[in-house]
């Protein structure tokens, strides 16, 4: 697979859509006039330079073009969604190594120690650089990396975990397989490009000459707008997490006259419930529902499989599906011991898609990767701290092995908003808990000690608090409801006892 020249292949075509995003269109021919030039530009100014390049906005078609231009110049890209504080990309920026940023987004970033191109700047770029071809022997090559996406880390800063374009190219080759790599359909990309889920589906769409149709949160947030966006979309491909979809649900008029086009739901980042499952059977009839797994370190999915109507109407939870080619999923316990069919252990990935490991960060990347002989030759490994077991080669779900935790697709560790609520003035310690309703992790709360009494009421401490965490973390890791205390439960070992703390909340 050569991913790049696929996507320029499209350029051909004349009229054929890329982009679809609010009333605007980017057609393939723009998209690789646009993004040769960013490329052009880049490889002009900052010759030698290949460290990675911050694209920071939302939907926006200059995000796409971003992508392509950053690789297109042997600079890998680090998607930064617009609901990031500047705190937290500041975290990214130093933690990376980058040394550009492309601002698509317009956050302010006074006093910044890196090149920030703004919007209109980087408008002018395009511009004065149009028609210009970038050299193609300098592109990302197989074992450089393509993207880093930042995840949630337990110190209270992010963590990137660094995808090759070798890594990139082996899911497709397998993923293709599992969506379809007919020409001209039409994709939902409702997923934040800061996680990997948006990735797959954006090149699912460019590789096959798709359409990319785009929502942002404004839109989310307006049901009746986004359903009156979606009458004419055409969408034949919905890829997210089941928590949007399941948001959808809640509205009697998401179902298939809404759109009759559509043929497949791929759900990944969660858990799926089998109630969902039942009521899209119910409102789209012959349709194609697939259940998918995988960590963003071993790029996006490693197994997946089609969900019918048989296994939505058994008690147990549904399976995560068969594992991707050229992957081994193995389950181990504490010592790393292989565990046999049906017994819960911690899920081990190998296989050529697992990532090199963390962008600087030697310390956690030796914790959870390593090299593994299979067939005696060395393979990338990762320990991913979910629990889970296999029956008949096929993995299934049993939680989290650690204090991680997933909100709407979104992976949180939860010492990280404990670490930057302990930043705040006003705080002296602080315990975040996951308030769980049918397995699943609805919303966040966080028990606070303060370090001096204030007169106001605890809903308004809670308010206060919550916008200055907004200074430290995007809004999804904001907890919703904060409770005071004067002191915490402790366990006989000394310890903060969590697990009284969730009864009391309760």
């Amino acid at each position: 697979m050569d991913l790049l020249s696929t996507i320029d292949g499209f350029s051909e075509s004349t009229g054929r859509i890329a982009h679809v995003y609010r009333e605007g269109l980017l057609g393939y021919r723009e998209l690789r006039q646009q993004s040769d030039a960013l490329a052009a530009y880049l490889l002009a100014e900052y010759d030698g330079d290949r460290s990675p390049v911050v694209v920071y906005g939302q939907k926006q078609h200059e995000m796409i073009v971003s992508f392509l231009g950053c690789v297109k110049a042997g600079h890998a890209y680090i998607p930064i969604d617009s609901y990031q504080p500047y705190e937290r990309v500041k975290d990214i920026i130093d933690n990376s190594g980058a040394q550009i940023m492309l601002n698509i987004g317009n956050l302010d970033c006074s006093g910044s120690q890196i090149t920030v191109i703004n919007k209109g700047r980087y408008d002018e770029v395009i511009r004065d650089c149009r028609g210009k071809e970038p050299d193609q022997r300098y592109r990302v090559k197989k074992e450089d990396n393509f993207y880093i996406l930042y995840t949630s880390g337990s110190t209270g800063k992010p963590k990137g975990v660094q995808i090759t374009l070798s890594c990139l190219e082996g899911f497709l080759e397998w993923a293709l397989k599992i969506v379809g790599a007919e020409e001209g359909k039409i994709f939902l990309n409702q997923c934040s490009y800061s996680f990997d889920v948006s990735m797959m589906v954006v090149y699912f769409s460019l590789l096959t000459g798709s359409k990319l149709f785009s929502i942002d949160r404004e839109m989310i947030g307006n049901m009746h707008e986004l359903f009156e966006y979606f009458k004419s979309s055409g969408i034949n491909k919905w890829i997210s997490t089941p928590s949007f979809v399941e948001m959808c649900i809640a509205d009697s008029h998401f179902n298939k006259e809404l759109l009759p086009d559509l043929r497949l739901f791929l759900f990944a980042g969660e858990i799926l419930p089998t109630e969902c499952v039942k009521k899209l059977y119910e409102r789209f009839g012959d349709v194609r529902i697939v259940n998918a797994y995988g960590p963003t370190e071993a790029t996006i999915l490693v197994t997946a499989i089609d969900i019918d109507r048989e296994m939505s109407e058994k008690k147990e939870p549904l399976p995560l599906g068969y594992a991707m080619d050229n992957c081994l999923i193995s389950i181990v316990d504490d010592n790393g011991r292989l565990l046999p069919d049906g017994e819960k252990g911690e899920v081990v990935i190998t296989g050529d898609t697992v990532s090199p490991g963390y962008i600087n960060n030697e310390e956690m990347t030796a914790r959870v990767f390593s090299r593994v002989s299979v067939n005696g030759a060395l393979h990338r490994s990762y320990r991913t701290g979910d629990a889970g077991y296999l029956k008949d080669g096929v993995l299934y779900y049993y939680g989290r092995k650690d204090t991680q935790i997933k909100i709407s697709g979104y992976r949180i560790e939860i010492e990280d908003i404990e670490n930057n609520l302990r930043k705040l003035d006003l705080i002296e310690n602080a315990v975040v808990l996951p308030i769980t309703a049918d397995g699943r992790v609805r919303y966040l709360a966080a028990v606070v000690l303060l370090n001096h009494r204030l007169e106001e009421r605890e809903f308004k401490i809670g308010l206060l608090i919550k916008d200055q965490l907004k200074a430290w973390l995007p809004e999804y890791m904001i907890p919703r409801k904060v409770v005071i205390r004067d002191s915490f439960p402790m366990t006989v070992n000394g310890k903060i006892d969590r697990k009284k703390l969730a009864e009391e909340l309760k």
